[in-house]
């Protein structure tokens, strides 16, 4: 073996070694807080990056659960203050449900006293803008699944919510 193909073995085992390292911890982050899912991208050079998606799946009756008793540590969406019959049933069974692709923090509008991008009643196209999941300091723009309309808003403005958890229903 080459002195050269000898250091690049080495490098690659302290890179492997570095990375689950840093996987470990990100299971941990994700134990500790309570956490869904935890998803971050490393950059180690122009053509070298490591993407990681760590999740778990919870119990449903671990979630409700969550969502009547919240812990500080876990963001979880706040329930609609005042529900119709209709609308207690479970939104994230709902079929027009738009649920959210990652853990972070809602945005109706663009900007602080911007316009939302949707209200009740609003018939969007496939494609357009319903709201905004800041991740890491990354606004990701939400978009439609489908054209319909806006029947009912499940988040607040500025509340936390969990991968899956239910965003908007249309119809």
């Amino acid at each position: 073996m080459h002195r050269w193909d000898k250091a690049r073995e080495t490098m690659t085992k302290n890179i492997r070694d570095a990375d689950v390292a840093f996987i470990q911890a990100l299971a941990e982050v994700l134990r500790e807080n309570d956490l869904t899912e935890v998803k971050v991208k490393r950059e180690y050079g122009e053509d070298d990056s490591l993407d990681v998606r760590v999740s778990r799946q919870q119990p449903q009756q671990v979630m409700a659960a969550a969502v009547a008793a919240p812990v500080a540590a876990a963001p979880v969406a706040a329930a609609p203050a005042a529900a119709t019959p209709a609308e207690s049933a479970d939104p994230a069974s709902d079929p027009g449900a738009v649920t959210s692709p990652m853990v972070g923090t809602i945005y109706l509008a663009a900007e602080p006293g911007a316009p939302a991008f949707v209200s009740v009643g609003t018939v969007v196209a496939e494609g357009d803008t319903l709201l905004i999941v800041e991740a890491m300091k990354t606004m990701n723009h939400i978009p439609a699944p489908r054209a319909g309309k806006v029947t009912r808003i499940l988040v607040d403005d500025g509340s936390a919510v969990e991968f899956g958890s239910p965003l908007v229903i249309l119809e």
